[in-house]
Order: C-alpha cells, then sequence, then structure tokens
C-alpha cells in the first residue's frame, strides 16, 4: 500500500508518528446509530474528538452539503485551518471515508483516512481511551470552492443510463441489490418506497474490499474484483448506495489506490432513486 496513489490512506504506525504534530487534526464520526456516541466514549484512538456525522457533514436544512462559507466557518470553529491536515475514521468504517470525501468535495485537500478505522488500531495492540482531548483553538478557514468533478446528481445519472455511458457500481449489501430489502443489514428496512437497484448496476458490496480488521485488502485484490465488474480506468463510473456512506469506500479504493480517474458519487443514492417518480427499477 505504500504507494503515490495511497498517500490519503495512513496507517496506525503513521498516525502515531504525528501523534503530537499541531498541524494534524484526528476526528472520529458517529454514524448510524451512534446518536450518543456509544463507541466513541467506550474507547477511542488516542488523541480523536467525535463528529455527528449529519451535524458536520451536511447542510442544517436541505440534503445538501455545506455550502462553501458554511464548511470554512464549521472548519474554523473546530480549529481546523487550510493548512490543517485532518484524519478521518469512522464507526461504521464508511463514515470515515465518507468524511474525507465530503471534505475533498468541499475542496479540503489536505485530508487522510486511518486504514481499518478503530479494529486495525486496537488489532495491532494500539491503547483505546475514554478522556477528551482538549477543545482546539478557532481559527481563521478562508472559503474555498467544490469539486463539482467529484459528485453527480439524479438527471445526469438518468441521461447517463439511457445513454449507456456508465458503470453504475452498487456498494449496498446484498438482500438491498438484489431487492429483498431497502434498509442497510442491521437497521430497519426503512428509505424508499421502492426495492431494487438502479437498472445495469453491477454489485460489488463495500465490504468485499476489506479485511476483517476493517483495512484495506491488497491492491492485485481490489483490482481483481473491480475488473469482476467490468470496470475499466478509462470508463466512467458512478458509484452508489443507500445515502453514498458506503459507495465512498469504493470511490477512495478505486480513486486513491487504483488510480481511476473518471469516478463520481451519486448521493442521493436508492434512498432519491426509489423514491423517485418515473425513473427505472430493475430487481
Amino acid at each position: 500500500m505504500a504507494t503515490v496513489k495511497s498517500r490519503a490512506l495512513v496507517d496506525p504506525a503513521w498516525l502515531h508518528r504525528h501523534r503530537s504534530d499541531p498541524k494534524v487534526r484526528l476526528i472520529e464520526i458517529a454514524g448510524t446509530n451512534q446518536d450518543e456516541l456509544q463507541a466513541y466514549r467506550a474507547g477511542h484512538v488516542p488523541g480523536a474528538v467525535c463528529w455527528k456525522w449529519k451535524e458536520m457533514l451536511w447542510d442544517s436544512h436541505a440534503r445538501d452539503f455545506p455550502a462553501p462559507e458554511d464548511f470554512a466557518r464549521r472548519c474554523g470553529e473546530a480549529g481546523i485551518g487550510n493548512d490543517t491536515t485532518v484524519v478521518f475514521y469512522g464507526e461504521g468504517v464508511q463514515f470515515g471515508f465518507y468524511a474525507w470525501w465530503t471534505f475533498r468535495y468541499c475542496g479540503h485537500t489536505r485530508v487522510k483516512v486511518l486504514d481499518g478505522a478503530r479494529c486495525r488500531w486496537a488489532a495491532e495492540g494500539r491503547p483505546l481511551v475514554t478522556g477528551e482531548p482538549p477543545a482546539a483553538a478557532p481559527v481563521e478557514y478562508a472559503p474555498v470552492k467544490r469539486s463539482e468533478r467529484m459528485r453527480i446528481h439524479r438527471d445526469k445519472v438518468l441521461a447517463a443510463l439511457r445513454r449507456n455511458a456508465a458503470l453504475m457500481l452498487d456498494a449496498r449489501s446484498p438482500e438491498e441489490y438484489s431487492g429483498q430489502r431497502v434498509g442497510g443489514p442491521e437497521g430497519p428496512d426503512v428509505g424508499a418506497l421502492r426495492y431494487g437497484r438502479i437498472p445495469g448496476a453491477k454489485h460489488l458490496y463495500f465490504e468485499e474490499l476489506l479485511d476483517g480488521n476493517k483495512a484495506f485488502k491488497p491492491v492485485a485484490e481490489l483490482e481483481r474484483l473491480v475488473a469482476a465488474r467490468s470496470a475499466s480506468p478509462d470508463g466512467d463510473i458512478i458509484a452508489y448506495c443507500r445515502m453514498s456512506h458506503r459507495a465512498t469506500v469504493l470511490y477512495f479504493a478505486l480513486t486513491q489506490l487504483m488510480g481511476y480517474k473518471k469516478v463520481k458519487i451519486y448521493d442521493g443514492s436508492w434512498t432519491e432513486w426509489g423514491n423517485l417518480v418515473g425513473v427505472p427499477v430493475e430487481r
């Protein structure tokens, strides 16, 4: 994994070496069923603060990401400057990748993901702590431009589908992909009115990319999995899941570990597509 393509992915040893670097901030993202920050309070990587994903990564009133001025305000209040390197990991693991993708989309390029999150950290015998670090002092953050090339909206997804212009990769569980569920494997079966998948989508469950410690499998294995879905480094790829958290794991692997350039996230994903009037569904 120690290649130029994986600079956005750091291992526990890297994080330990940078534990006292004032320009590095470590953030755990509390995902689904973590409203009380249960996992964080039970034991987290030393130095990590914890964010609830919706509060910090979404607009407060629209299903969208924070506007540049709002993103800048949130970062500055959290002690993150334009030159701060932010390292994310999630509970579940996909939320760390979602935060990485969101920050990159919002224009902050100094952002990384801890490979394997809490699982690999603990598996290597490293300590977890319960004490919270002191709050960082607020700093100035100059608003930056969004990277719109990373994202695709529903109308353009439908247009690409009609032209057969992109490979659709569905990162959901087998039960969701086959139309047995609309909710994730461990939650209630809610989130959309229709069951199924976007027509023609190839299934690549995000967990297939990860080993038992939630770290990425070797690149050669990732390439084999992706090739089996007819993906090409030169072809357009659209990744989606239920709300795009799991899809960002695919996006990260494709762009950061395998060098793919033409990958987009459909962040509306199934909670939008499965509720739209007049769009096709496959089961």
